[in-house]
């Protein structure tokens, strides 16, 4: 075998040059002599990276051409730029090379030291240290002697500082382009949303990467593409909320007005002059304007353009009224602990007690057409999740409605017996794409309330005369269509409420609605009055004139006794005490609150491959900022455990680093991505030094927290916008307060 093997030739270089044939020979040697050389130019010379750091320059320069003298931000930028090296100074040196003709045959880069080992990209400042610009910034100023033009110079510098490391090192390292990317304008970001939102069908989502794409290259500066970035996922972090551009726009309009605007306006002379309280009650009234506006038209490209035109005033809310396809806000109930307490809050009133069904809250509009748009209580179009509901609209509305507002509850159903199912199997039911033969999960919708008749707003209505009007103009249908379950009474009827409490637990509801029925107290129920005469045209004869209620101060002290109008009106956007929810647990035990988690440690012993505890914190609706409220290790079993560690898993997305938006002094081992909301019971609210919930509501110094929580469920049907607020919180330690010195004279006796 071994002799089979022919031993590998070496090639001796020192001996004499051997006759071999190259390749050339196989082509011809005629091609070599017709083969010119073809010139090169300066580009081909230069490698890609080279070219493109080349071109990066010359836009850099003209630019700088073009700008003329730096300006304050200029300043403030080339200050950072002094205090690191960038890899600006590499591409100087290249491109000079570049001109002298001289090119280095390896481009250098020196690397770029770090000291802390890098992480996963993120958006958020990682930066802990103390905020110094910060605090120079006049914000306690008074608006009218705040002058932002003198300010230019230390909020570049503040807005510099703030715009994070890790986007300033993304955008830097970002790959070059041979086409200078065009500025980014207002109307051009706001196109780009548009075109994503109403991207939809069969390629959609490729759509709007691109879109996005298209817009993160076009940014300039780490602080467009922060605020891209922000702007996509709707959290902007920057402590604005609804209330604060609504506030805005109220101030705007007191303070200026467009050239060729006539309404009147005070001078800023004229406001410095007034006090303080005159001064206050003025933004007040103008400010509850806006917002009364908002809450019946939330669209804001109807609502500057009246203000632009009549200015903070009484039309705003007629040419910015409620109108059918724009979602109101919807009114909220108040929470009670007991049906003790329900009856005590409504001594001396008529009202009315309704099922409250485990369902999905609807707004339902139909105009004279026969257009029909059904919107959720966040104010979401669904109207193609519920075709089925679309279809039963020209049923149930008799001849003398030509279009309507009205309100109800979406509740799954078996079609045959017309038993309710629980929230769970609604929530199976497709969102998108549903077509009716194709429905697995029937519906049936329970209404409650009427909003809107023939062009004629109701808000101003009577409850008495709003349901009235629902349940003789519209047909029910068994199992699709139907009023809510309700029986009238008044506070002395405590045994027949109980037993429709009782009633409504049995199959399968939450609890009741108790709402107020007329605006004035009675001494005995009122007997219904039909109100609703409908003419041969199909236009409602009103009792009285439907005018638009001009607002009034609702500036509401979530602290004190002071007792607030129980009124019958359908008040959009508020949570007030005419209507009240009295709900299984809440009779079972005290109130519970709805808290966002926020972040979690490792868990000891049996729970040390769970995250347990897990903290909690409430929403702040002013600075839109989370605050901690307690931690929670109570009332979670193993399965829960095992989901939630799966889905806030270490390295997931799930799993952020330290949010600039959360108040807590401590350090969890991880931080949730804020995006649950989950119901929590306690025993009592304390003061605590370590949590800042409501803190400066009830204490300068400390802030509130639960004694003994524990979890009961997560509230699917709630997104964290709503969750509880430290407002709330703190109303309930002041009602705590006042059951405590009630309960010490009796404990004395």
């Amino acid at each position: 075998m071994a002799g089979a093997l022919k031993k590998k030739r070496k090639v001796d270089s020192t001996g004499p040059p051997q006759n071999t044939r190259s390749i050339a020979s196989y082509f011809g040697a005629g091609s070599k002599a017709k083969s010119q050389p073809i010139p090169r130019t300066e580009h081909d010379q230069l490698t890609d990276e080279q070219l493109a750091r080349k071109l990066q320059t010359e836009w850099n320069k003209k630019s700088q051409d073009e700008s003329g003298s730096s300006t304050p931000g200029h300043r403030a930028t080339e200050t950072l730029q002094e205090e690191k090296p960038r890899a600006s100074d590499e591409v100087a040196d290249a491109s000079s090379s570049i001109e002298k003709g001289s090119l280095p045959d390896t481009p250098t880069l020196t690397p770029r030291k770090e000291n802390k080992p890098r992480g996963i990209l993120s958006l958020q400042s990682s930066s802990m240290a103390e905020d110094t610009i910060s605090f120079s910034l006049p914000f306690d100023l008074s608006p009218l002697e705040f002058d932002p033009h003198e300010q230019k110079e230390i909020l570049q510098a503040h807005w510099m500082r703030r715009a994070g490391k890790r986007p300033f090192e993304a955008k830097k390292k970002q790959s070059f382009t041979l086409r200078r990317p065009k500025p980014l304008t207002i109307r051009s970001v706001y196109d780009a949303l548009m075109k994503i939102a109403n991207s939809k069908g069969t390629g959609s989502q490729e759509t709007k990467q691109r879109i996005v794409e298209k817009l993160l290259q076009d940014t300039r500066g780490a602080e467009e593409s922060r605020y891209i970035v922000r702007t996509l996922v709707q959290h902007l972090r920057i402590g604005a909320v609804k209330t604060t551009i609504l506030i805005a726009l109220a101030r705007a309009f007191l303070y200026s007005k467009p050239p060729a605007a006539t309404f009147p306006i005070r001078s800023r002379a004229e406001l410095m002059s007034l006090s303080k309280e005159e001064l206050s009650s003025i933004y007040s009234q103008a400010e509850d304007t806006i917002k009364a506006c908002y809450a019946r038209h939330p669209n804001y490209n109807m609502i500057v353009p009246c203000l632009l035109e009549n200015g903070v005033s009484a039309e705003l809310l007629t040419k910015c009224g409620i109108t059918l396809h724009v979602p109101l806000l919807p009114m909220l109930g108040s929470i009670t602990r007991d049906l003790p307490q329900m009856l005590t809050r409504l001594h001396g009133r008529s009202f009315t007690c309704e099922y409250k069904y485990d369902g999905q809250r609807a707004q339902v509009h139909c105009d004279a057409a026969g257009k029909v748009s059904i919107f959720s209580r966040h104010l979401e179009l669904m109207t193609d999740k519920y075709p089925d509901l679309v279809s039963l609209v020209p049923q149930i509305r008799s001849g003398a409605v030509s279009s309507f507002i009205m309100e109800g509850e979406v509740v799954a159903v078996n079609n045959e017996t017309g038993e309710l199912l629980p929230f769970q199997t609604l929530t199976n039911r497709a969102k998108k794409n549903v077509e009716i033969g194709s429905i697995k999960v029937n519906v049936c919708l329970f209404s409650f309330d009427l909003m809107y008749l023939n062009g004629q707003p109701l808000l101003n209505r009577t409850f008495r005369e709003r349901r009235e009007l629902l349940r003789s103009l519209f047909v029910e249908i068994p199992n699709r269509f139907t009023w809510v379950k309700s029986i009238d009474a008044f506070p002395s009827d405590s045994d027949a409420v109980l037993n429709f409490f009782n009633d409504a637990l049995q199959v399968k509801c939450e609890g009741i609605m108790v709402k107020v029925l007329d605006d004035k107290p009675v001494d005995l129920p009122l007997q219904v009055e039909d109100t609703a005469t409908a003419l041969g045209d199909g236009e409602l004869l009103p009792p009285e004139e439907d005018q638009q209620q001009e607002p009034t101060d609702t500036t509401e002290k979530q602290r004190g006794n002071r007792k607030r109008p129980l009124l019958s009106t359908y008040e959009p956007d508020k949570r007030l005490e005419s209507w009240l929810k009295v709900k299984k647990d809440y009779s079972a035990s005290s109130e519970t609150l709805d808290l966002i988690p926020i972040a979690a440690w490792h868990g000891q012993g049996r729970k040390a491959k769970w995250w347990s505890p897990i903290l909690l914190a409430v929403r702040n609706p002013e600075t839109g900022s989370l605050e901690a409220v307690t931690k929670c290790m109570s009332g979670f079993t193993d399965k829960f455990y095992e989901a939630n560690k799966e889905k806030y898993a270490e390295g997931s997305d799930n799993i952020i680093s330290r949010p600039s938006y959360v108040e807590y002094c401590g350090e969890p081992e991880v931080w949730f991505q804020p995006q649950e909301v989950w119901e929590m019971a306690f025993a009592d609210i304390t003061l605590s030094p370590t949590y800042t919930a409501a803190i400066g509501l009830v204490s300068d110094e400390r802030g509130l927290s639960l004694r003994f929580p524990r979890f009961l469920r997560v509230r699917e049907d709630k997104s964290i916008d709503e969750a509880s607020t430290s407002n709330y919180l703190a109303h309930l330690w002041d009602k705590q307060a006042e059951r405590a010195k009630v309960a010490e004279p009796q404990a004395g006796d």
